[in-house]
């Protein structure tokens, strides 16, 4: 009996010993970082975001405008996102502003029972918070001789009235005119309704609403909370307007960053891109105010420390339209060349100068050092290198230290991907853009993707990179580790790639084209994915230079389902590894610093980061803190070895000080 129950407890411990979160396997694995060899450069703006006008990103996004529609000029719709009651007539005969046309006129008599008004539905709602202030204005003219009142009223999701405010409107000349509301209540799906409370007849144009507490306190500004988020990413490159949107569903609605600077006011609404990309999110109330447009993204970037790197149409509209995609003939690329030309002059000219000098005017003399720009985003075909060449003959002979972005295509490889390349090397651009939505076993087998490219050809921009999950496509546990063992072979070759993006990085709950992306949110609310988190532990743990780490003389990069990567920070005096063990089961590690640096003391304490849990989960709203990084505090053994039981599905980062 004794015999049997002991080949019993064997089994039940050799079991233990294979779960997921068990007992880890006897053999440790032994791991050497050569800690006197500091091999490339870690380029400083590796790391950073990428933004798209997506899935409600700006308008409804970052952009903290509460009102859908505030200039009546939606193509074809003025009034979507308005109900009006009473007598309510569009007109753009003598509106203030020349490239919004449209304002509304409102007309109230006694003998209308419901008054006259409209009603704006916000971005899914509007969101307030209880005993917050939010900006009302309004531009406004009034052809009666005694003064009319208006009448802004929050309206929750129940019908109650959340605040108001009430302000007389007087003379024939249009004026602008504002106040605060203040929020009664916390309520995220609330309404505006603007009454007109007088008899006779009061034109308005350009409503709008703001939270009082914008990102840095900026009138025309962004959503605190989401901007915060973004800074406290410390992202070292910030690419922007887009995406597919540069290009536009035609060349008429490309992205055309001379209509996003200037007034506000006058800035003219474009249809966006994803307003009806895909029939099963069709969002036709989904256009480009322009409120944030590159004066607002200059300024962000700046803001959050990072180098803005614009993307400007290179004369293609989006060719994802399949039979429906335009190119502007060669012979008349000019005005492109010269709109690409004079946005250097807008971000680094003189004062002096007409683009410069509207910088100024719009509040930011100093120049914002523009030094990467990329002309186009995702193009292929015979004819992309023709036009791209035209663009850099002016902008190296103007601007000959401006570094230009060129595209390798939509994929991560194939016929383009291998045809463009080439070409990209012979016109000698600076960084070529790569972009891989694919798998997370695609990302996994990838680690090593960058191993043997050529050293001396242009640097590698990975622009947009996302892990997506099958058979549904969401931002799981899954998703993030796939990523952060693929960006160890970044971090490896990092005198290769020099910038990296996440791609899409925004959404709204109820407003979305496009998943995964890097952080969610609702109308008051926001959520960091496990992606986010990744993007966070590799960019606050960039350091100056790679390691060496091997194991057995070879790079860790996927053999036993282990990915790892070594980087020094010879400013702060640490050495930092990154870690991602995808087995189910977790392992016992024995990471050796040998040899040292002359002079490098080892510190005993050592600060462990880590990411662990099962594969499917996802912070959401109702569980916004299920993957979240945690820390602990571990202890350097003999021999500058640090042994480590590294859990099941996690990614680690290790900071040693010397």
């Amino acid at each position: 009996m004794k015999i049997k129950n002991d080949l019993i407890l064997i089994k039940v411990l050799l079991l233990l010993s294979l779960w997921g979160g068990g007992v880890a396997v006897a053999q440790p694995v032994e791991l050497v970082v050569n800690a006197s060899a500091p091999g490339s450069v870690v380029q400083p703006d590796l790391w950073g975001i990428f933004f798209e006008d997506i899935n409600f990103g700006a308008d409804g996004g970052l952009y903290a405008e509460l009102v859908k529609n505030r200039s009546f000029d939606f193509t074809n719709t003025p009034l979507m996102g308005w109900s009006p009651y009473g007598l309510v007539e569009v007109r753009k005969d003598g509106g203030p502003f020349d490239r919004n046309p449209n304002y509304v006129r409102l007309t109230g008599k006694r003998e209308l029972l419901t008054g006259t008004g409209l009603i704006n539905e916000g971005f899914r709602g509007i969101g307030i918070v209880e005993d917050e202030s939010y900006r009302f204005s309004f531009y406004a003219r009034t052809s009666e001789n005694t003064p009319q009142r208006i009448q802004a009223e929050l309206v929750d999701s129940k019908n109650n009235s959340a605040g108001r405010i009430v302000i007389e409107v007087s003379g024939k000349e249009w004026k602008k005119y504002q106040g605060e509301i203040v929020g009664r209540g916390t309520d995220t799906h609330c309404r505006l309704n603007v009454r007109l409370l007088s008899y006779g007849v009061t034109d308005l144009e350009h409503i709008s609403l703001f939270p009082a507490k914008t990102w840095k306190g900026r009138e025309n500004g962004l959503r605190s909370d989401i901007a915060q988020v973004l800074s406290d990413l410390k992202p070292k490159v910030f690419r922007f307007p887009g995406g597919c949107i540069v290009e536009g569903n035609d060349l008429a609605t490309r992205y055309q960053w001379k209509n996003s600077v200037g007034a506000v006011e006058n800035r003219p609404v474009n249809e966006n891109r994803w307003n009806y990309e895909f029939s099963y999110k069709f969002f036709p109330d989904y256009f480009q105010s322009y409120g944030l447009g590159f004066y607002e993204y200059f300024l962000l970037a700046e803001d959050i420390g990072a180098e803005p790197l614009p993307v400007i149409s290179v004369g293609f509209s989006c060719q994802f339209q399949r039979g429906r995609e335009e190119v502007v003939p060669l012979n008349e690329l000019q005005p492109y060349i010269d709109d690409a030309l004079d946005l250097i002059d807008f971000a680094n000219g003189p004062v002096t100068g007409k683009w410069g000098k509207l910088r100024a005017e719009m509040g930011h003399p100093a120049p914002f050092n523009l030094k990467y720009l990329a002309i186009g985003n995702e193009q292929w075909g015979p004819l992309y290198h023709t036009y791209l060449e035209a663009f850099m003959k002016q902008i190296r002979q103007k601007y000959p230290n401006i570094q230009i972005v060129g595209s390798s295509g939509p994929y991560s490889g194939g016929e383009e991907f291998e045809r463009l390349w080439p070409q990209m090397k012979a016109l000698k651009v600076d960084l070529v853009d790569e972009h891989y939505y694919a798998t997370p076993e695609w990302f996994l087998n990838n680690a090593r993707r960058y191993d043997n490219y050529d050293r001396n050809g242009p640097k590698v921009f990975a622009g947009e990179y996302a892990a997506h999950s099958v058979p549904i496509k969401k931002n799981s546990f899954e998703a993030a580790i796939a990523e952060a063992a693929f960006l160890t072979g970044i971090e490896r070759n990092v005198d290769v790639v020099y910038l990296a993006t996440y791609a899409p990085l925004l959404a709204h709950v109820d407003a979305w084209q496009w998943n995964p992306n890097l952080i969610w949110f609702d109308n008051l609310n926001i959520v960091r994915t496990p992606n986010y988190y990744v993007q966070q532990l590799y960019a606050h743990n960039s350091g100056t230079h790679n390691l060496p780490i091997t194991r057995n003389g070879q790079i860790v990069a996927g053999d036993d389902r282990l990915y790892a990567s070594a980087v020094i920070d010879t400013q702060k005096r640490e050495i930092i590894l990154k870690l991602v063990n995808t087995s189910p089961r977790a392992r016992n590690i024995n990471i050796r610093i040998d040899p040292l640096a002359r002079g490098m003391n080892i510190k005993s304490e050592v600060k462990a980061t880590f990411m662990s849990g099962e594969l499917h989960r996802e912070n959401t709203l109702q569980e916004p803190l299920a993957i979240v990084p945690q820390e602990e505090i571990l202890k350097m053994g003999e021999n500058n070895t640090l042994t480590v039981n590294v859990r099941w599905q996690s990614f680690n980062v290790y900071k040693i000080n010397y």
